[in-house]
């Protein structure tokens, strides 16, 4: 893709008011949402698309999980780490890229950017709870007696709020039997 092509493809997504020429092969997309760069390399060879996700301090905990998502989930488009801030990156030679994928790049972006710490918490989360089912398995619990123990965990405020009412507690549970019912089977001792 040419500088041009590329101009062409980001004002066609944005359109023109949101897209400003910041340098020679450089351009800044500001939404009321985000700020996205598209950024060639002196030669022009090399496309890079930059989006800031979140600041590291927040993602901190799920660093772990934002590498697994780059192994499995985030498609042509990387999660990277950069002077205190996770962003997302796109990358691609400029003499192979076409519109349709530089699109579908910075709407994969846009998702990852939407998406925030949502999905690397969703992550985490299933991973402990596949961790909880496993230990009860060892233990020789079955599902029944695993949630029977949320249960008490809960009522004796070893688990949720210290505040909690009875309807929000009951609506947690709801939440772990649903996990757990959907995970139990996947899990081995």
């Amino acid at each position: 893709m040419t500088p041009e092509e590329i101009a062409g493809t980001l004002t066609e997504i944005f359109g023109t008011a949101d897209v400003a020429a910041i340098a020679s092969g450089s351009w800044q997309v500001e939404t009321s949402s985000f700020r996205l760069l598209v950024l060639l390399s002196e030669d022009y060879s090399w496309l890079r698309i930059l989006l800031p996700i979140v600041p590291i301090e927040a993602a901190q905990p799920f660093l772990e999980q934002f590498l697994e998502a780059n192994f499995d989930d985030t498609q042509e488009v990387r999660y990277a780490l950069y002077e205190g801030v996770v962003w997302g990156v796109f990358q691609h030679n400029t003499s192979t890229l076409v519109s349709i994928d530089l699109s579908s790049a910075i709407a994969r972006l846009v998702s990852l950017y939407d998406a925030g710490l949502n999905d690397v918490f969703n992550r985490q989360i299933e991973s402990r709870i596949r961790q909880i089912i496993a230990a009860a398995k060892r233990q020789g619990q079955s599902l029944q007696s695993t949630m029977q123990n949320l249960e008490r965990f809960y009522t004796e405020g070893l688990l949720g709020e210290i505040e909690q009412t009875p309807q929000a507690r009951e609506q947690v549970l709801g939440l772990w039997r649903i996990q757990l019912e959907r995970l139990w089977d996947e899990i081995k001792a």
